[in-house]
């Protein structure tokens, strides 16, 4: 990159002339125009990968299917192996032991990591470009002709709100606008994963909106987005799936498109209240348990709810109130990781 770096020293020199400059595209590798041909419909697959530093285990063994064209919540608390994982999903980090595959190939495989975007949560940029210098410099490295380069900056910066700032030096862009920055970045060469650790770090709530409906299209795309973020309520309605890591395995999960489980509130009159009528509940419930006139359900579905208020009014119960809470996902995240654990 010595290239490279002599040209920008030169004032007032576009990068558009730089990474058209013969001398710069002698020195970087071509993009290879072979495809790779996925093997299955999964975009990530792991099995009992491990990561050990020294006497600290960091991931204990991480096994779990993204589905290609999904959005993937990854959750769990802080020390739970969260960036471990995907830094050795990423090939930053060689796993201990374990398996995993990336887009049908060994994770390690370099026209793989073409293919895939990254935005960390803790990212620099050489804040003495400009916007649309710093997406041609990373479209340049991601394998973009100049071509490409010319039609997806402005499109990219547009995206995510930038053209207006397009020629401002970055040492003087918000928290907010370098985070929408960093995400135009890890789309520009349209990849087939995309990692996002945090992508609404920073932002307003219009800013949320916007990377919400940037994702979306992601998946319309046809790409697989792998979402970590702490905002549950992002996440509960951003996401198609999600799994919930504690101590670098994965201890639960939830599709969020399916029917939630949740909490079933049930007033009735207790005199006619049968000692046999709870244990038949049992084949809809989790648990009951019945208190001041109040029964309290928890089931593993709110589909079953109709055949629950049936089976009562069958067993002759005076039911007066049904009410079901379904539990969000900060509610199941608490459940299946001790109200102890923060996030």
């Amino acid at each position: 990159m010595t290239n490279l770096t002599r040209h920008f020293e030169r004032s007032g020199e576009s990068i558009f002339e730089v990474i058209q400059s013969p001398t710069i595209l002698a020195s970087l590798p071509p993009r290879p125009e072979a495809s790779l041909s996925p093997t299955d419909n999964l975009a990530i697959e792991t099995s009992n990968l491990r990561k050990q530093f020294g006497s600290k285990v960091a991931v204990r063994g991480l096994s779990l299917q993204v589905r290609r064209g999904e959005i993937f919540g990854f959750l769990g608390p802080n020390g739970a192996g969260k960036s471990t994982s995907v830094k050795m999903l990423l090939g930053l980090v060689k796993p201990t032991s374990g398996q995993a595959q990336i887009l049908g190939h060994p994770f390690a495989h370099v026209e793989v990591r073409r293919k895939i975007g990254f935005l960390p949560e803790d990212f620099r940029f050489y804040d003495w470009l400009t916007p649309s210098e710093l997406l041609a410099f990373h479209g340049r490295l991601a394998g973009l002709t100049p071509t490409q380069l010319r039609d997806r900056v402005p499109a990219y910066l547009d995206l995510v709100g930038l053209t207006p700032h397009r020629d401002r030096r970055l040492r003087g862009f918000s928290k907010g606008m370098m985070q929408r920055l960093g995400l135009a970045q890890a789309l520009l060469h349209e990849p087939d994963l995309v990692f996002l650790d945090e992508p609404t770090s920073g932002l307003d709530p219009m800013g949320r909106h916007l990377v919400r409906d940037i994702i979306r299209n992601e998946r319309k795309r046809g790409a697989t987005v792998f979402l970590n973020s702490h905002l549950l309520s992002e996440v509960e309605i951003t996401c198609d799936t999600v799994v919930f890591i504690k101590h670098g395995e994965v201890i639960g999960s939830r599709d969020l498109h399916s029917s939630p489980e949740g909490e079933i509130h049930v007033h009735v009159r207790a005199h006619n209240l049968r000692h046999d009528v709870i244990p038949g509940l049992s084949q809809w419930t989790t648990s009951a348990h019945f208190e001041d006139d109040q029964l309290f359900l928890s089931t593993c579905s709110m589909d079953c709810l109709p055949a629950i208020l049936r089976y009562l009014i069958s067993s002759n119960v005076d039911v007066f109130e049904f009410t079901p809470q379904h539990l969000s996902l900060e509610e199941s995240f608490l459940k299946i990781m001790g109200e102890d654990q923060g996030l």
